[in-house]
This record gives structure tokens, C-alpha cells and sequence, in this order.
């Protein structure tokens, strides 16, 4: 049971609708809608499948026409004709109403009349007939079955007596061997009176006795090598046996020294004394504008290589020729035809391949090349225009169209809103271990601070072993940066820890109640690394995260990763869904791309990334100094995934 089917044009005009159940007339809107909002605008057509709420749709592109048919069903329903339909739907539409289309163009779309209900009803009815002609597959009996026809005297094996086949083989192979042997050393027998007397050997022997002739030439061969090796023996110093700890000079084995519990440091500026130190070594560029976030910055070499085709217009031409220049500068044009999946499947290949190249994964890699694919099969190209360039340039538009968010995250202007209504903004970080989670929090604190916002970092590590130092050595730097007598003598950043061994969940409770009280801006939690797969720790992230209920929950990845951005990413969302107890889980808002700096031009991590999720990349790390944080420049990293 169809809920609805409709036509419409790429330009958003509704040709004809069909409705399935009762109800009113815009029940389809919203479905449609989001069709359009999360697959179509964000170029995610690899899958012709898309589910809202409680309907599945379906849905057909004709780039020819620029129409899009969609049908919606239940997705409990499982209806195996709906693909048939909308094909049959499709080829019936276009060729009814090609002349109108093809003489009047869009005026044939806003005038033209469009009866198909008949039409339709027909190919419903034989869409429905055809599943039901299908009979179910039917098992086989044992009568028809290859193992009726044999005997019970075929499948009883005795014991030392091997199958035919296997014999068969075992002589050929050994025939084989025999056969090398006999060309290494033609002295001693010749292969012809070898290979009987080998056979004969093998069916003689049982499978025990072969299995211990075997043992005594292996022991044989290991004797003599091992006779051949103490020839020359070597003296090797004797090492002492076991493995003593090692005593560091400042060690201590008290674990009460690590407990924090108890301190009332928290809040105070001694607990952060200012360090004096070089600025150079933590700032970079001393000549950047003060809060203000670069975007990415990449030099393309496609202006350079034109400019030198341009200044070299004769060099191909005098190698071959005349004319055989000017057929090599047509080859692969289309002349005003449409494109079809057959001229398309090789470019998209190499695209493929060239994308996985750049450390996009291989499953995002095939969807976005389906996803152009079914962009542009049909479509009516130029007389001038090679399959090459136009399947490039339609990559091109979908990955930056990828990288450009649906719902921009603007932190300074969020953190000013919190402002108003009296309360922290409140900022969580997670991620796998060793991404740079610390680090990348310590350039976003700088960031703030540099906007006039104060910062309340929680050291809600409380498992790696050095973590609250890191954190308390990044503050005292931030703070020299930032002196209190240049803000009026208020401190800027400080430190909100309680050691380790307790629950992460509650010490950021207890700083976000701490930040309310002494008026601080803005709330950093830095969380535990943890990997996608440990359930326990993905359990207390999540409690985490329901129990303090942060404005912006950012994951942290490197940009190191491949494929496995994709699995860290689905898994952490599917862990902050299954072990939340709120109705609407709190997933991940967005992303924080790490060392960006060590990939050169391999930079698909960022790609799967966003691909996956359909979140933002919020901030990008790109160095060791706390100004190297940057947004991200769609163009600049298209630019970078594109270069040969």
C-alpha cells in the first residue's frame, strides 16, 4: 500500500500527486521536503532510498527532463514492486509528455496539464500483478538432492585408506617434486624410475607410518643444520633473567600524592601560578589579528600548469602534426547527446580510485561516484564538452556542497547568547585516545580568551595517567599569555579538577555549577580517550552527556584516519544513542580535525567525516602553537583532494 507518489521538477513545481491513504492533502510535504533538504541539496544520491520518521521513500532522478519521482511507503512494509513501478512510471511519464517538454521547455512545466491517474493506476495494478506471479522458491526434496544417489558403501572411509581423488593428486604432486629433483641432480636416478617406486611407497605405507618417516626427516635436516651452525659459534653475553622496574629520581609509589580530592585550589589564581616563558614559542606569527579565526589556506597548481599551456600553445601541435593534432584535441568530446552510465563508468573509476588515494574511505568514495552518476546520466552535455571535465566539475560541486554544513555552528555568537541569560556555555570534547583532545582544547581556550570570554576548564580525565598535569600546564601558559592585569584583574582561564579515579559525569556537574556561581563564560570539559568499541566507556560518556546536558558536544579525530573515521564515528554516535536514557539522545554536533599540518594533500579524512555524519567540521588544528586553530575552507580542501 502506496502512501503517495509525486512528480516534480528540480526547480521545486509539483507536476502531478498521487495519495494513497486519507488524510490531508499535505502529508507528503514533509517528507518530500526532507528528501530534498538531506539528500538532494547535500548531493548524497549514491542510495536511491531514504527514510523519514515512519515512511521509506523512493525516489528516481531524470537529469534530462530535470524532473525527480518519489514514492512513499511504511518502511514496516516491505513491497518488492515499488522499484519496478517507479521505473515503469518514469518511462511512461517522459515519453508521454517528451514533446511538451522538449518544444516549450519550462513553460511547458508551468502551463501544461498533466493527466496520469489512469495511467498510473494501470502500472500500479501490473506492478502488484507481477510480485504476485512470483512464486516463492520451493527446497529441494532429499529425492532430488545429489545426495540421495549415493550408497552407503561410498561415503564409508577405513582407516589408512585415502579417497581416489586425493590420491590422484598426492601422486601428481609427487611426480612433480620427483620431477625437479631428477633436473637438479641427473646423476643419480632418472625421474621415470623414481615416480613408480615413490607411488608404490605411498600406497603401501598407512597414514601413521608416513606421518612418522615424515618426523624423522625433518629432526634429520634440523640436526645437520644445527650441526652446520656450531661450527662457528659466537659468544653472546648472558643476560640476566627477569625484568627489574625502573626508579625514576623524582618517583613516587603514594597514590594519595595523586588525590586532589580535597584540595581547595579550584577557582583560585595560586592554583595557576603565572610561568614566565618565550610568547614566541606558544603564539607562531606574532603579526596575526588577535581572536580572529583563518580559514584554510591552499595553493593550487592548476593556475601554474595553465599558464604554461597557454604559453606553449605550439609544442603539441608540432609533435603530431596537423591533423593529427586537431583529432587528438576531439577525442572524447560528446556532441549535444546525452550521457549515459556506459561513458561515464570508466572517469568514474579512476575517480574512485583517485579519491580512496586521498584517504576518503572506500565506501564514501563508491557513494559519491554513484551519487554523480545518477547527477548526470541523461543529461543533454555541450558540443564542446569532454566526459572528463563535466564528471569532474559534478565532483567537484558535490564535495564542497558536502563540506558546507546544513546548520552552521557559530560558537562566539552562541557563547553571547548564553551570556544573556546568565549562564555558561558549556563545550564537551570526545574522541578516541590520542587524537589531541588537551592540546586542541588548550588553542580553543586561547581562542576564547582572545574574544573577551573567560574559560573554566574541567579536567574530567581521570583516567590517563598525566592528564590534569597537561591541563594545569596549559593553563599557567594561557594565563601568561593572558595576565590578569591586562583584563582588569580577572583571571581568564583556570583549572576546575578533583584527580583521578572518580566519575567524570560528576565533576563536570560540579564545574558547570562552579562556572554559574563565579560568572565564567564559557565551560571546557575535557573527557577520558576511549575506543568506539569499549561499551563501558562509551556508557560513561554518555551518562556524561545526558546527566550534564553541554550546548555543543564536538568529537575529535586526526586527519590521519581512513576508513577508520567512518567506523569511529557511527560508533560513537550509536553508543551515545543505545546508552542514553532521554527519548531524543544527544549525539554529536560537530567535528574538531586534528593535525591536519602532517597530511599534505590527503585530505579525505574530512570528507568521510562530514559524508557520514552530516555534521560540521567546527575547528581545525594545524601545528603546535595555540594559534594554529583554523576553520575549514570547503574550496581549499576540494582543491587539495582534486590535485593529480
Amino acid at each position: 500500500m502506496l502512501d503517495f507518489f509525486t512528480i516534480f521538477s528540480k526547480g521545486g513545481l509539483v507536476l502531478w500527486c498521487f495519495q494513497g491513504v486519507r488524510g490531508p492533502a499535505a502529508a507528503a510535504t514533509a517528507p518530500v521536503n526532507a528528501l530534498i533538504r538531506s539528500v538532494l541539496l547535500q548531493e548524497r544520491g549514491g542510495n536511491n532510498s531514504f527514510t523519514h520518521e515512519a515512511l521509506t521513500l523512493k525516489y528516481k532522478l531524470d537529469n534530462q527532463f530535470e524532473l525527480v519521482f518519489v514514492v512513499g511507503f511504511q518502511k514496516i512494509l516491505t513491497l518488492t514492486y515499488v522499484d519496478k513501478l517507479i521505473d515503469d512510471v518514469h518511462k511512461e511519464f517522459r515519453d508521454k509528455y517528451r514533446n511538451e517538454f522538449q518544444q516549450k521547455g519550462t513553460l511547458g512545466l508551468l502551463n501544461g496539464t498533466f493527466d496520469f491517474k489512469d495511467d498510473f493506476m494501470r502500472l500500479l495494478r501490473d506492478a502488484e500483478e507481477s510480485s504476485k506471479v512470483r512464486a516463492p522458491t520451493v527446497m529441494k526434496t532429499f529425492e532430488q538432492s545429489l545426495k540421495s544417489q549415493k550408497t552407503v558403501k561410498c561415503m564409508i572411509e577405513t582407516r589408512g585408506e585415502k579417497p581416489k581423488e586425493k590420491v590422484k593428486n598426492k601422486k601428481n604432486k609427487g611426480s612433480k617434486k620427483e620431477g625437479t629433483e631428477a633436473v637438479a641432480a641427473p646423476g643419480k636416478a632418472s625421474a621415470g624410475d623414481k615416480q613408480p617406486s615413490a607411488a608404490g611407497e605411498r600406497e603401501e605405507l598407512t597414514k601413521d607410518e608416513i606421518l612418522q618417516k615424515n618426523r624423522e626427516e625433518f629432526f634429520k635436516r634440523h640436526m645437520k643444520a644445527g650441526e652446520k651452525s656450531s661450527k662457528s659459534p659466537k659468544p653472546e653475553a648472558q643476560k640476566e633473567k627477569g625484568k627489574k622496574p625502573r626508579v625514576w629520581d623524582l618517583g613516587n609509589s603514594n597514590a594519595k600524592v595523586l588525590d586532589y580530592s580535597n584540595s581547595a585550589t579550584n577557582g583560585s589564581a595560586e592554583a595557576c601560578p603565572v610561568e614566565e616563558f618565550d610568547p614566541d614559542t606558544a603564539l607562531g606569527d606574532r603579526n596575526r589579528e588577535p581572536g580572529r579565526l583563518y580559514d584554510l589556506e591552499y595553493e593550487s597548481d592548476d593556475e601554474a600548469e595553465g599558464e604554461k599551456v597557454i604559453q606553449n600553445p605550439s609544442k603539441p601541435s608540432a609533435k603530431k602534426g596537423g591533423l593529427g593534432g586537431m583529432f587528438g584535441m576531439l577525442k572524447g568530446l560528446v556532441g549535444s547527446k546525452s550521457l549515459t552510465r556506459e561513458d561515464m563508468d570508466p572517469v568514474l573509476e579512476k575517480m574512485k580510485d583517485h579519491l580512496i588515494a586521498k584517504n576518503v574511505a572506500a565506501e564514501i568514495a563508491v557513494q559519491l561516484c554513484e551519487s554523480v552518476a545518477k547527477k548526470l546520466e541523461g543529461k543533454v552535455m555541450g558540443t564542446f564538452t569532454t566526459v572528463t571535465s563535466t564528471v569532474k566539475q559534478a565532483l567537484q560541486e558535490a564535495l564542497v556542497q558536502i563540506l558546507q554544513p546544513q546548520r552552521r555552528v557559530d560558537v562566539l555568537r552562541d557563547v553571547m547568547d548564553a551570556q544573556r541569560h546568565r549562564r555558561p556555555y558549556v563545550v564537551t570534547f570526545c574522541g578516541v585516545n590520542g587524537v589531541g583532545k588537551s592540546t586542541n582544547l588548550a588553542k580553543i581556550s586561547f581562542w576564547l580568551i582572545e574574544n573577551g570570554f573567560s574559560v573554566l576548564i574541567a579536567a574530567c580525565d581521570t583516567f590517563r595517567a598525566g592528564a590534569v598535569e597537561q591541563l594545569r600546564t596549559h593553563t599557567r601558559r594561557l594565563n601568561a599569555l593572558h595576565p590578569p592585569e591586562s583584563h582588569g584583574g580577572r583571571t581568564m582561564v583556570q583549572l576546575y579538577e578533583k584527580g583521578y579515579g572518580k566519575d567524570a559525569a560528576g565533576i563536570a556537574m560540579e564545574a558547570i555549577s562552579y562556572a554559574r556561581n563565579q560568572g565564567f563564560d564559557v565551560v571546557l570539559v575535557d573527557t577520558a580517550g576511549r575506543m568506539q568499541d569499549n561499551a563501558p566507556l562509551m556508557t560513561a560518556l554518555a551518562k556524561l552527556i545526558a546527566v550534564n546536558a553541554p550546548d555543543l558536544v564536538l568529537f575529535v579525530g586526526e586527519a590521519l584516519v581512513g576508513n577508520e573515521a567512518v567506523d569511529q564515528l557511527v560508533k560513537f554516535n550509536k553508543a551515545l544513542a543505545d546508552h542514553s536514557m532521554a527519548q531524543t539522545p544527544r549525539l554529536i554536533d560537530g567535528i574538531v580535525l586534528t593535525k591536519f599540518d602532517t597530511i599534505d594533500d590527503k585530505v579525505g579524512a574530512a570528507i568521510s567525516m562530514t559524508y557520514i555524519t552530516s555534521k560540521p567540521i567546527v575547528f581545525v588544528g594545524t601545528g603546535q602553537t595555540y594559534c594554529d586553530l583554523r576553520s575549514l575552507n570547503a574550496k581549499a580542501v576540494v582543491a587539495a583532494l582534486m590535485k593529480a
